[in-house]
């Protein structure tokens, strides 16, 4: 998989202390985007699901106080396979995972694709939706404009798809 970047320990990608992987490749190109360079697909850097994996295990000194792991990017669901083993192993070390996508839930629900869906099924919180510079608002938790959507995917399954909006701390 191509990845433009690994952060150790964040605050501000999700609930908690976590680990951030940006995945290289986006074809969205929204305007002033936060991480521009990630958006070409041959940008980055190639290692195997493996190696990520190892990688995010590492985690630093803080390693022990780690909540989760959060996918970002670029868009990870255009490497939904991958992302999802790396979601995978976030489960089995008892992190929960965060996924950002500049798609919506219902478009990549209606993809029918068993990759996005295995991510989506393994992500706890999903931040959804392009970012739209004129709704830029820096008040937000965890997103960058007022379009975009921090959906509770547990309770989302629940409702059978009716999206669930989290508003936790």
């Amino acid at each position: 998989m191509r990845i433009a970047g690994i952060t150790y320990e964040s605050l501000v990608d999700g609930p908690g202390i976590r680990v951030v992987i940006f995945v290289q490749g986006c074809e969205l190109n929204c305007l002033e985007c936060h991480n521009p360079d990630s958006h070409s697909q041959t940008g980055g850097r190639e290692y195997t699901v493996r190696e990520v994996m190892r990688l995010m295990k590492k985690a630093g000194p803080g390693r022990k106080m780690v909540r989760g792991v959060t996918l970002s990017g670029g868009e990870p669901f255009m490497q939904a396979g991958d992302c999802a083993q790396i979601a995978l192993e976030a489960k089995r070390i008892g992190w929960d995972v965060t996924t950002y996508t500049g798609c919506s839930y219902d478009d990549l629900k209606k993809r029918e694709d068993a990759d996005i869906n295995a991510l989506l099924d393994l992500t706890d919180y999903l931040i959804d939706g392009p970012y739209i510079h004129e709704q830029r608002d820096l008040d937000l938790k965890f997103r960058g404009s007022a379009n975009q959507r921090i959906i509770d995917m547990a309770a989302t399954r629940k409702q059978n798809g009716r999206v669930k909006l989290y508003y936790g701390k």
